[in-house]
């Protein structure tokens, strides 16, 4: 019998819940940039947009239920929006050369001065944390209930 059915124990929901509050601020975040501040999302951002969204109702929903199966669902996506939020910070960085910038085109640049917030503090960083600590929440979900 698979023991994704078993409840979670307690260590086990304070982790899932903790990751679903990152989600959850994390969403609210990106609508609050785009919609709020002005700030028009690149390329790289909806994209982790389409992995971020979704974790705010799968883990809210696994976290209400008790349900070890939605950190598994989860952290498929969180691990998705990792490799994305990575190449999108070493666009950033300037780690990654020129001619594989997904955003030169039409839209705001990746890596330019537009993907800060306050002049200083760079939102692939932002999405990069987000995604990390989600995806270290949901392995300590997954991992602490196992028999």
């Amino acid at each position: 019998m698979s023991n994704l059915s078993a409840p979670l124990s307690g260590a086990a929901w304070r982790a899932l819940v903790a990751a679903w509050l990152i989600a959850l601020v994390a969403t609210l975040g990106a609508l609050f940039i785009g919609e709020v501040m002005g700030k028009a999302p690149c390329t790289l951002c909806w994209y982790q947009r389409i992995a971020m969204f979704p974790l705010a109702l799968v883990l809210g929903v696994a976290a209400l239920d008790g349900d070890q199966r939605g950190a598994r669902y989860g952290l498929l996506l969180a691990l998705v929006g990792l490799v994305l939020a990575s190449w999108h910070s070493l666009l950033y960085g300037g780690l990654i050369p020129e001619a594989i910038k997904p955003c030169t085109r039409d839209g705001p640049s990746c890596s330019g001065q537009e993907m800060t917030l306050f002049g200083w503090l760079p939102i692939p960083f932002l999405s990069l944390g987000a995604f990390a600590a989600i995806a270290a929440l949901l392995f300590m979900t997954l991992r602490s209930n196992r028999p």
